[in-house]
C-alpha cells in the first residue's frame, strides 16, 4: 500500500525513505524539497500550520532553486512564502512590520552590529533590536526587500534570526541556560584542579619535587586548560568574530586577545620549559567571566519574559461556528441602524449548523465564534449572543471581572467567566487591540534617547581606544618592568567595559515599559519616558477625562409650542445617534428607529446637523446655534448642555448633569503641588468654572472648538511650557498632535489608533501619578547606571595602566559593573 506525503499529500515513490519530527511524530515525506520544508517550518515553531490547513501544501521541490547556495539559505527562502508568513507578519500601508527573536546577542553591541548591518540595506524602513529582550522589530519594503534577504543578512554576521513566539523564548531560554551552565561546570570542575596545583607549587608544597615531575604538573595543568580556553571561552571567540568580519569592533575583542595572549604565552612556558606559567590566571579569568555573563543573561531573560507575558494570552486556537445560510426574511440594507444589524446578526447565530475548530490567526471579520466559559477570546469582537463577566486585566490591570452583554465589545486575550459567548469578528488577530500594544511596546522599548545615542557612539570608539591604551602600556612597561608587562597589559584589555554603557538605557526603558505594561498604562510613542519628566503643566479634556462622562438628562426646556417634550427628545436622539461625543449617550435611549435620517454631518466640538423626517434640524452648542439669534444675550440659555435648534428657530434646550471622578480629586491634589494644570473644554463656561472651583484646577476655559484648544496650548508653548494633555481620544486627535506629550482614556482599537502618545487602558487618572512617578524615576535610573558606567571605566583604566589592578580584580570589576547596571534597573519593576 502507497503513502502519502504528509507535507503535499503525493504518494511517495518506493525506495524513498524521507521523514520530519513533527509534533513529536516522524511524518513521511516525497522528497527533498517537501523535506526542507517541513523541516523550515518546524525550526520555526509553525507546525500547527498542518494542524489547521484545508488543503495539502505545494511540493517542496518546486520551492526550491538548485542555485540556492546552502540548507539555511534555502530555509530562509521558504520563509517568503505567504503561508507561512501569516503566522508572525502584519501588514500596515504597503509595508511589512515583524518582531524577530535574536539568537546569540550577548551585549549591547550585538544589537548595534545587527541595526548597522540590517540598515545597509535597500528596502528597511524601520529597524531597532533590544539587547534585554534579544528581539528586533522591523518594518520593510516587500517589493524592495523580501524577509529572507533580511535573515540571511543577521545570518552572515553570526546571529540566528526566529519569528518571535512567547511560547517558545521561554523554552529557547532554557536551551541557552543549561548550555550556559554546562561551559560553567566543565570550566569550574577544570579551573579547580588547576588550581590546586598551582596553590601547591607556588606555596612550596612541592619543594622537594624533581623538576621532571614539575613540568609534569605544567603538562597536566596544559591539559585541563584547554577545554576551559577553547569550549568554556568560545561564546567570546565567536563574538568578536562576528564584529572583526563587518570590520567593527566590540568587547568580545579585547577579552578574546586577553584569553589568547595569557594562554598562549603559558603554554610556549611549558613547552621551552622557560618561564612562568599561569594556567590558573587564565582558568579564573575564562572562569569568571562567564558566570558575569550567566547572570547578566538571567537578569535579561527575566526582562524579557516579563515584557513578553502579553503574546502568551494569544490563543492559538477558536471555535468558529459555520452558517447554513438564512431563512429569515431579507433586511433592508438601505437603512443602516443599529437594530438591523442586531437582527441581521440573531439571524446569523439561528442559522448556525455546527462548530469547528480552526487556528485563531484563521479568523477573518464577520466570523461568528463561540467563547466557552474559562476560555480566552480570540480576536477583538462585539458580543451578539449571551452574557459573562470578562477579566480584561492583561489590559487595564483590574482583576474585578468586568459585566458584557449582547452589543459589548470584546478584546482579544482577554479572558470569559462564566457564560457562553458569541462572538461577531470585528478584526483579525494580527490587527487586534491586544497585537497592536504589543508592537508599540516592542517599538517604546527599542527607543534611545539623546544621552543613549551619545553613549552608543562613544562606546563604539571605546574598544579602539581601550586596544590603542593596551598596546601603549605595554611598551611602557616591556622597558620598565618586563616580568610585569604581560599582566598589567591583560588587566587594561579586560577592566575597562563599553558594555554597561550599552545596557544602560535599554534595560531601563524595558522595565519602566513593562511595569507600566503591567499597571494598565501602555506608552505607544518612544519618546514619552524622555519627555514626562520636563512637563510643567496637565492639560485636561472635561468631559469623559475629569468627569465620568455618564451624563444624564436633568430637565428639558421647550421654547417651540409646536413640539412636546418627547418630540424634542426623539429628533435629538436621531441626531445624536450618529456623534461618539458622551453628550450623545443619554439620549439613546430615545431614539426612535422609524424615524428616517439622512444627510447626516458631526461637526467636531460642535454638534450635529441632518435631515430627521425630511426636515433639516441641528443640534450643539448654544453657543453655535445661537450667536445670531434673539437668544444670545440669555446666560441660562447658553449654558444649556446641547440645543435643537429648526431652520434657525430655537425648539429645546437640554440640560445634562456629570459626575466628577472620584481619583480626579486625588490627581489634582498631587499635581498642584508641583505643575500647573489646566482645562480645555467644549463645554460651557460655567460648567467648566464649577469643576474648576471643585478640583482647584489653575486654569478653565470653556466653549472651546478642538482649533481653540491647540491654539491655548500653542500659546503656552511660546513661553517655553512643556504640556501634557489628556482626553478620552474622541475628538482629540488634532489637540494631541500639539502637545508635547498625550494621553487618552479607555481600550479600543480607535484608540489604539488615536493620536495619543500614551494609553490609560484602565480608566484610571491616577495612572498618570504612575506614570509621571516611573518616567521620573527611570530618568533617574538612567543617569545612575551611566554614572556609574563612566565613572568605573573613568576610575579603572588609569588604575590598571599603573598596574594597580590585577587580572582577578579586572575580571570581576568588568563583570559587576554590567551585572549592576542591569541589577538597578530592574528595581523598576518592583
Amino acid at each position: 500500500m502507497s503513502t502519502s506525503c504528509f507535507h503535499c499529500n503525493e504518494v511517495i515513490p518506493s525506495g524513498i525513505n524521507l521523514y520530519v519530527t513533527i509534533n513529536q511524530k516522524e511524518q513521511p515525506m516525497c522528497c527533498i524539497g517537501c523535506q526542507a520544508v517541513a523541516q523550515t517550518i518546524v525550526d520555526n515553531n509553525l507546525t500547527q500550520y498542518y494542524q489547521f490547513r484545508t488543503e495539502p501544501a505545494q511540493k517542496g521541490a518546486e520551492l526550491i532553486p538548485e542555485e540556492l547556495k546552502s540548507l539555511q539559505s534555502k530555509k530562509n527562502k521558504l520563509l517568503n512564502e505567504e503561508m507561512l508568513q501569516s503566522e508572525f507578519i502584519y501588514q500596515d500601508q504597503g509595508a511589512k512590520e515583524a518582531i524577530l527573536t535574536i539568537e546569540g546577542i550577548n551585549c549591547a553591541a550585538c544589537a548595534w552590529l545587527i541595526e548597522m548591518q540590517l540598515t545597509k540595506l535597500k528596502g528597511i524602513n524601520e529597524i531597532s533590536v533590544n539587547a534585554t529582550t534579544q528581539r528586533a522589530t522591523l518594518k520593510w519594503q516587500d517589493k524592495v526587500l523580501q524577509l529572507s534577504e533580511i535573515l540571511d543578512a543577521i545570518e552572515d554576521i553570526g546571529y540566528q534570526a526566529l519569528p518571535f513566539k512567547a511560547n517558545e523564548i521561554e523554552q529557547r531560554n532554557k536551551k541557552t541556560s543549561k548550555v550556559f551552565i554546562k561551559r560553567l561546570g566543565i570550566s569550574g570542575i577544570l579551573m579547580m584542579q588547576v588550581m590546586m596545583i598551582a596553590v601547591g607549587l607556588y606555596f612550596g608544597a612541592f619543594s622537594d619535587m624533581d623538576e621532571d615531575h614539575k613540568i609534569y604538573l605544567r603538562w597536566v595543568s596544559f591539559i585541563l586548560a584547554i577545554p576551559i580556553v577553547s569550549y568554556g571561552a568560545f561564546p567570546f571567540y565567536i563574538g568578536a568574530i562576528n564584529a572583526l568580519k563587518i570590520k567593527r569592533l566590540s568587547m568580545d575583542v579585547p577579552v578574546s586577545i586577553a584569553i589568547i595572549l595569557a594562554f598562549t604565552a603559558s603554554a610556549w612556558a611549558t613547552i621551552t620549559e622557560q618561564g612562568e606559567v599561569y594556567f590558573e590566571s587564565v582558568s579564573m579569568f575564562t572562569f569568571l567571566l562567564l558566570i558575569g555573563k550567566f547572570l547578566e543573561f538571567r537578569a535579561r531573560s527575566y526582562a524579557a519574559q516579563v515584557s513578553a507575558n502579553l503574546l502568551k494570552l494569544m490563543p492559538m486556537t477558536a471555535t468558529r461556528l459555520k452558517k447554513t445560510g438564512s431563512n429569515s426574511p431579507a433586511i433592508n440594507e438601505t437603512v443602516h441602524t443599529k437594530n438591523s444589524e442586531l437582527q441581521k446578526s440573531a439571524n446569523d447565530v439561528e442559522n448556525i449548523s455546527n462548530e469547528e475548530l480552526i487556528a485563531a490567526k484563521q479568523l477573518i471579520k464577520d466570523d461568528l465564534v463561540l467563547i466557552k466559559p474559562g476560555e480566552a477570546i480570540p480576536a477583538d469582537g462585539i458580543i451578539i449572543s449571551g452574557a459573562s463577566q470578562i477579566n480584561e486585566a492583561m489590559l487595564s490591570g483590574e482583576q474585578t471581572p468586568v459585566s458584557k452583554t449582547i452589543d459589548d465589545v470584546v478584546f482579544a486575550g482577554t479572558i470569559n467567566g462564566d457564560g457562553n459567548l458569541t462572538v461577531k469578528v470585528q478584526q483579525p488577530s494580527n490587527q487586534s487591540f491586544l497585537s497592536q500594544l504589543i508592537r508599540l511596546s516592542e517599538k517604546s522599548q527599542a527607543y534611545k534617547p539623546k544621552l543613549a545615542r551619545f553613549s552608543d557612539k562613544v562606546a563604539q570608539y571605546f574598544v579602539a581606544i581601550i586596544l590603542l591604551t593596551a598596546i601603549g602600556t605595554a611598551l611602557y612597561w616591556h622597558h620598565h618592568l618586563p616580568e610585569e608587562a604581560f599582566w598589567i597589559t591583560l588587566s587594561v584589555l579586560v577592566a575597562t567595559c563599553p558594555c554597561a554603557l550599552s545596557l544602560a538605557t535599554p534595560t531601563a526603558l524595558t522595565c519602566a515599559t513593562t511595569r507600566l505594561n503591567r499597571d494598565g498604562i501602555m506608552i505607544k510613542s518612544a519618546h514619552v519616558m524622555e519627555t514626562m519628566p520636563k512637563i510643567d503643566c496637565f492639560a485636561f479634556d472635561k468631559t469623559g477625562t475629569l468627569t465620568t462622562g455618564e451624563f444624564a438628562i436633568d430637565r428639558v426646556e421647550i421654547y417651540d409650542n409646536q413640539y412636546t417634550k418627547a418630540e424634542a427628545l426623539v429628533i435629538a436622539a436621531a441626531l445624536e445617534s450618529h456623534s461618539e461625543h458622551p453628550l450623545a449617550k443619554p439620549f439613546k435611549q430615545h431614539r426612535d428607529f422609524n424615524l428616517p435620517t439622512k444627510e447626516i454631518q458631526v461637526q467636531s466640538g460642535l454638534g450635529v446637523t441632518g435631515i430627521v423626517n425630511e426636515h433639516p434640524y441641528r443640534i450643539g452648542k448654544a453657543s453655535w446655534l445661537l450667536t445670531a439669534t434673539e437668544h444670545k444675550n440669555d446666560q441660562s440659555l447658553m449654558s444649556a448642555s446641547c440645543v435643537l435648534v429648526f431652520e434657525n428657530k430655537l425648539i429645546a434646550a437640554f440640560y445634562l448633569v456629570d459626575k466628577i471622578r472620584e481619583d480626579a480629586y486625588i490627581l489634582l491634589n498631587t499635581l498642584n503641588a508641583s505643575h500647573q494644570t489646566m482645562m480645555l473644554s467644549g463645554d460651557n463656561q460655567s460648567a467648566c468654572d464649577k469643576v474648576g472651583k471643585t478640583l482647584s484646577v489653575t486654569q478653565c476655559h470653556g466653549n472651546l472648538s478642538a482649533t481653540d484648544k491647540m491654539s491655548i496650548i500653542k500659546e503656552q508653548q511660546k513661553n517655553n511650557i512643556n504640556i501634557a494633555m489628556v482626553g478620552d481620544g474622541v475628538n482629540d486627535s488634532p489637540v494631541f498632535g500639539a502637545a508635547h506629550v498625550s494621553m487618552a482614556m479607555g481600550c479600543g482599537t480607535d484608540i489604539a489608533k488615536s493620536g495619543a502618545d500614551v494609553i490609560l487602558l484602565n480608566s484610571k487618572l491616577t495612572s498618570i501619578n504612575t506614570l509621571n512617578d516611573v518616567s521620573i524615576k527611570t530618568k533617574r535610573i538612567i543617569f545612575q547606571n551611566y554614572l556609574w558606567a563612566f565613572g568605573y571605566n573613568a576610575i579603572v583604566l588609569p588604575l590598571a595602566v599603573a598596574g594597580y589592578i590585577t587580572p582577578y580584580m579586572a575580571v570581576i570589576g568588568m563583570s559587576v559593573s554590567s551585572i549592576l547596571v542591569i541589577s538597578n534597573s530592574l528595581r523598576l519593576l518592583r
